[in-house]
Order: C-alpha cells, then structure tokens, then sequence
C-alpha cells in the first residue's frame, strides 16, 4: 500500500475509533496497521505473531479482541471461511473471493456483474442487506493438480 493511502488509512481509523468512542492504544493501531498492510487476509493468530514483534507483552486475546471490536464498528470484515480459524479484511471496497480449498488461500477479486446481483423480493421483505459478497470454493493455480 502506498503511504499516501496509508496515511488517510490511519487517519480514517482514528476518526472512526474517535465516533465510537474507542481509545487510540499504539496496540490497536499496530493492530490495524499489521492488517492493512497485509494481502493474505490474515487470522488473528497471523496478526498476533506480526504484532507481538514490536510489543512483545500484547496478549493474542488483546489482539483478538480488537480485531473483533473493529469488525463490529463497520472498520474491518471477517471473512467466509470454512472449517478454519475467522480471517479478517480490511479492504472495504466492494470485491469478491475465491477461496482454495486446500491451502486456504483467500484471493480477493471485482466483478461488476456479481456486484450488480439484485437481491429477491422475499428476501428483501424480510431482511436488509447491507452487502454482498460471492465466494468461490476451488483450487488455486499451486494446488492443482499438474498432469
């Protein structure tokens, strides 16, 4: 990520903490940093071992906890996994994954048709969508099989 967007990343971050009145801890931002500049969409484990390198007494649950405290103010998503640990995104444009099914890899990607899927009228009677998402399940290039 370019530090330009880097920069309104944070500054978007600690606007939003300040609306919800969350502290600003240097934990919560590396925590946020350490997911930002991640493209792997990491579990909270992966943050934890990233983070704990430059504060070394966090605790995975302070870790755990402030991921799960940003996805419930709108900052973060947690992603669709399947039989796995929660994995957690911090790209908030609209996109799509495609999800391998052995390694676990979890490839963002955009495609305006899904995106433009419209929502049936018995579900929208009796549900507000807020967004959508389409997952794909399958193989990635590295873990199909080579003939």
């Amino acid at each position: 990520m370019q530090n330009l967007q880097a920069d309104y990343t944070i500054e978007r971050f600690i606007e939003t903490c300040h609306e919800h009145r969350l502290k600003i801890t240097p934990q919560r931002v590396a925590v946020y940093k350490a997911l930002v500049r991640s493209d792997r969409h990491p579990s909270a484990d992966m943050i934890f071992q990233t983070v704990k390198k430059d504060f070394p007494n966090i605790s995975y649950d302070t870790v755990n906890r402030t991921l799960l405290t940003l996805a419930g103010i709108g900052m973060i998503d947690i992603v669709e996994v399947f039989g796995g640990p929660k994995r957690f995104d911090a790209n908030r444009k609209d996109h799509h994954h495609l999800h391998c099914t052995k390694c676990g890899e979890i490839i963002d990607f955009e495609y305006r048709e899904y995106a433009n899927l419209s929502v049936p009228k018995e579900i929208a009677e009796k549900f507000q969508v807020t967004g959508k998402r389409v997952v794909l399940k399958g193989r990635c290039n590295m873990c199909q099989p080579k003939h």
